[in-house]
């Protein structure tokens, strides 16, 4: 699979610490480096037949329908597209309007991925999105227009200016445009963003983690009474809306990431990462250097993601892997470790996978780092 960062935004969002940039001066010239990445790492993917391609931000819908298809045309010409390929992109609602959604109908995208984040205008504001609540729900229903079915939206709770009573509120909305995956997640309070510096200033109040808690609690029973699945800690699905790209995350497959920024992995030990400035990204690919760096994954490493990425998900992990993949020393701190939880009920051992029960998944990186091999 491939993951393509666009970085470019139109405004920053008080919560947000992703790569991107504002100024759109050198679109034309990232987007013909970013084809060059991908003639230059073609023979990185092992599996030349894909199947996802995913448009990750940044925004992504800040570039035209033509643009965007140029970019798949490009992936076309070094790598094959599986018959049920999933292409995603992410798109804010503003940039959804009848003209963009008219082109991308007639482009290869067939997954919108919609930053609604909230239906309430004070959520907005404070997360400075450059979208109203009306355009939130107006984006929905015409990409349904234009034939998009498969739709995803984010949505974040525990916001200071929200309430449970607001978070019900925005889930039977989310309900009643009919969308069959929704993915969720706390408010969180990143370094270096101006949510940190306006609750640092006392200009807003920090989230209370126990207000998440129980937000997060009754969004999944909500949604599994409406026909969802629970199938990662911050994602839920209808029946066949599973996110294919981010399942293949979420089960070690490698993956090419193109972009300032972009993450790549071959599914096993290396691990690389492209540099998070535009100018520099651009500069070294046209003189066609490396713009990456990239690490060696110890066993540690890789027994630490393993868990870390399992535990967040209906699937668990895998015994017969550990027991495959790692030596005996690993594999008796992760049987000494497991000992206790299992006993108090944090982690069960299912079909020879293991898993955090459901109604403690809101702790789960807690539970999972406890594991870690350090």
């Amino acid at each position: 699979m491939i993951y393509i960062h666009i970085p470019f935004c139109k405004q920053k969002c008080s919560y947000c610490n992703f790569h991107f940039s504002t100024s759109l001066n050198f679109k034309e010239e990232m987007l013909a480096t970013m084809k060059k990445e991908i003639v230059l790492r073609k023979n990185e993917l092992q599996n030349r037949s894909l199947g996802s391609l995913y448009f990750g931000g940044g925004t992504p819908s800040i570039l035209s329908p033509d643009e965007i298809k140029s970019l798949i045309d490009e992936v076309l010409k070094h790598f094959s597209f599986e018959k049920d390929i999933e292409i995603t992109l992410e798109a804010n609602p503003d940039d959804l309007d009848k003209n963009f959604l008219k082109g991308l109908s007639g482009s290869p995208v067939n997954r919108l991925s919609i930053g609604t984040q909230s239906f309430f205008e004070a959520d907005l504001k404070l997360m400075n999105r450059a979208h109203t609540a009306n355009e939130a729900e107006d984006s929905i229903k015409r990409a349904q227009d234009y034939g998009f079915e498969n739709l995803s939206i984010d949505l974040i709770y525990g916001s200071p200016t929200s309430n449970l009573e607001i978070w019900k509120e925005n889930l039977h909305k989310s309900i009643s445009l009919e969308v069959p995956h929704i993915s969720s997640y706390a408010l969180t309070v990143e370094p270096k963003t101006a949510l940190e510096n306006w609750i640092a200033r006392g200009k807003v109040i920090s989230p209370k983690e126990e207000e998440q808690n129980l937000e997060f609690y009754y969004l999944s029973d909500f949604l599994k009474d409406h026909g969802f699945e629970h199938y990662e800690v911050s994602n839920f699905a209808k029946p066949g809306f599973y996110s294919r790209h981010n399942s293949s995350y979420w089960k070690y497959k490698e993956y090419l990431g193109i972009g300032p920024s972009a993450h790549s992995y071959n599914g096993s030990d290396i691990r690389s990462w492209n540099i998070s400035n535009n100018q520099q990204y651009i500069k070294k690919l046209n003189a066609s250097l490396p713009a990456k760096e990239e690490e060696i994954l110890s066993s540690e490493d890789q027994f630490n993601e393993m868990i870390m990425i399992g535990l967040r998900t209906v699937w668990g992990v895998d015994l017969g892997s550990l027991q495959g993949k790692f030596n005996d020393r690993i594999l008796e701190h992760f049987r000494r470790e497991i000992r206790q939880k299992l006993d108090e009920g944090t982690l069960v051992i299912e079909n020879s996978h293991l898993k955090i029960p459901e109604k403690h998944w809101f702790m789960a990186d807690g539970i999972a780092s406890d594991l870690f091999m350090v």
